[in-house]
């Protein structure tokens, strides 16, 4: 079969990668040359976060993003299984214990074992939550490297879309709403920071109840920073949220404050009303959105559904309309 993918950031990437895996011809039309700052997949945090994702998300991002760390591994992409811990400051420790009672899969740490598993963040917090079951990955080199195996074998990556050749698959975000006029932006900003003076090998999440902090480790002494979701689609950065993130940062660790500010994003995610994604076929067309700010968690399984019912007719449980 042959197939055409609208889309080259994660969604677009994966469900590519699934079509190749069946045999497909595929052909990718995306203006830019590579991955990069210009999509907004180029921001995630890469925490593939399930349980803690279920204090406010719906039962399917739970259960089918515990697929997406094996997917991921799978493609060759290096993934870190080290859990996540979940922080509050003394003057929030309610937060704590509410975001207990709503996840499961956790352990509770006192300031030893948190100290025994973050050494530079047990002499500052007496009390945690560990979620050992979660993993996260790096999002640029995933990407990136999902790119490089599909030109690998013989996918096409053309700037320009000059028609569609078989079935089409529309992985085109925000980009859609010509055809998906439900779709809405959510915004996010972020903070990419290096500091040879902290030293974390997991995702930590700071909880608040205004302006909740995740911190993801990266390579190099690198973290990415990230916390505003705001109801959206402009991508200008607002100096009130990007001092919020990094006073945040500092409140986590004081280290932070001497940290070097390395980049400032800004992105657009998109979201249907319910934050589910959703498949929806109109003709020869799959439209694969809506994954909100659980692209690198929900990608895969959405994609492994859309070339499902592409090759093999079925319906996806995340297939919401079918209109051929």
């Amino acid at each position: 079969m042959r197939a055409t993918v609208l889309g080259a950031g994660v969604a677009g990437l994966c469900v590519a990668t699934e079509l190749v895996a069946r045999g497909c011809e595929v052909t990718i039309y995306d203006p830019a040359p590579r991955p990069g700052p210009h999509g907004c997949s180029w921001w995630a945090g890469g925490m593939l976060a399930p349980f803690c994702e279920s204090e406010t998300a719906e039962e399917p991002v739970v259960r089918l993003g515990q697929e997406a760390a094996d997917w991921w591994e799978r493609q060759g992409v290096a993934v870190e299984h080290r859990g996540t811990i979940v922080l509050t400051l003394g003057r929030d420790r309610r937060e704590l214990d509410r975001f207990a009672r709503r996840i499961e899969g956790h352990d509770r740490l006192d300031a030893d074992s948190l100290a025994a598993l973050e050494p530079d963040l047990g002499g500052c917090f007496d009390r945690a939550l560990h979620v050992p079951a979660e993993a996260h990955l790096d999002p640029r080199e995933a990407l990136n490297h999902l790119r490089n195996r599909l030109e690998e074998v013989g996918v096409t990556f053309v700037a320009e879309h000059g028609g569609a050749s078989g079935a089409t698959f529309d992985c085109r975000g925000l980009a859609a709403r010509d055809a998906l006029p439900d779709l809405r932006g959510v915004k996010g900003e972020m903070a990419v920071l290096r500091s040879p003076d902290i030293r974390l090998s997991r995702p930590v999440r700071l909880l608040h109840p205004r302006f909740p902090l995740y911190v993801v480790p990266r390579a190099g002494g690198l973290f990415m920073l990230g916390a505003t979701q705001i109801e959206s689609d402009d991508r200008r950065r607002s100096v009130r949220s990007v001092l919020e993130l990094l006073s945040a940062a500092y409140a986590l660790h004081p280290a932070f404050g001497e940290a070097e500010l390395v980049e400032i994003g800004v992105d657009a995610r998109p979201a249907f009303h319910d934050n589910l994604p959703r498949l929806r076929r109109r003709g020869d067309t799959i439209h694969v959105n809506g994954l909100f700010r659980h692209g690198f968690l929900l990608a895969p399984v959405l994609a492994r559904m859309a070339a499902e019912a592409a090759c093999d007719g079925t319906r996806p449980e995340l297939m919401d309309e079918d209109h051929d």
